[in-house]
């Protein structure tokens, strides 16, 4: 295990403009997972990282010092910081101390669209796009196409939110869901607010692709225009709709419920 205990370590310069830039792990094609349960996910699932980061004091807490001892069996790079070199490189308020900077996952091609897949066109907050990537991992879907306008689904937020998802998923990026749409060989259905068709009364029995668009303005027309179904949920009482988030829930666990029956 390696040990920096200086601010002006080159190492630690680069690191600490990895952790607080976005652009910097873009650039880097790298991303940092913050916490026990992604880094244990992510050996369980992907592998060793580039590298582990952890603070002198969360050394004493048992799950850390497990998580570091197998990374160290496997000969993986350890680098431990004092507690306030450590924090500035944390992205979470009251972490355990723990963090694992890895390359960040990049499908070779775009295929088309045959799979259980979710479009997000223009979904910004990354609690939603976390949560979505969440529900998506646990009902089955395969793939995640995000348009140019949504949340990086690498960010530190994002990846909190999903608890491990992404690990299971193949996320592409920057997609053109236009595209996508024309060329799908299976259904899609965007959910509107003013669309005809209720969720439940569709067959949504085989594969299929759901298409959630921004918080605020929905899913794009161009793109409403292309899908194969536009699909309302109904509900009762007086708030005009569903989160995003929980509307992507609803969607995918009534396909699993009809895939399951």
């Amino acid at each position: 295990m390696k040990t920096i205990t200086s601010r002006d370590n080159p190492t630690y310069k680069e690191l600490k403009l990895l952790a607080g830039s976005s652009q910097a792990r873009r650039r880097e094609g790298r991303t940092l997972l913050d916490g026990v349960h992604l880094c244990q996910t992510w050996l369980d699932l992907r592998g060793m990282p580039i590298q582990v980061l952890v603070s002198e004091s969360s050394l004493t807490n048992p799950e850390v010092a497990a998580v570091v001892q197998r990374c160290e069996d496997a000969r993986a790079h350890v680098t431990a910081f004092p507690d306030a070199l450590y924090a500035p490189l944390s992205q979470v308020e009251h972490g355990v101390g723990l963090m694992f900077i890895v390359e960040t996952p990049v499908p070779a091609t775009v295929p088309a669209l045959v799979l259980d897949s979710v479009l997000l066109d223009g979904v910004q907050d990354p609690g939603n796009v976390g949560s979505i990537l969440r529900s998506a991992a646990a009902s089955g879907v395969k793939q995640v196409y995000c348009s140019a306008g949504t949340a990086f689904c690498w960010s530190p937020k994002v990846l909190r939110a999903a608890m491990g998802a992404h690990f299971v998923l193949e996320i592409f990026e920057q997609a053109d869901l236009a595209e996508l749409v024309k060329t799908a060989q299976i259904p899609v259905l965007a959910t509107s607010g003013y669309a005809a068709e209720r969720l439940y009364d569709l067959d949504l029995r085989g594969p299929v692709a759901w298409l959630f668009g921004h918080e605020g303005q929905g899913v794009a027309d161009d793109l409403l225009a292309l899908a194969t179904h536009r699909v309302v949920i109904p509900h009762a009482g007086q708030v005009e709709s569903l989160n995003v988030a929980a509307c992507a829930a609803v969607c995918f666990f009534e396909h699993l419920r009809q895939n399951l029956t």
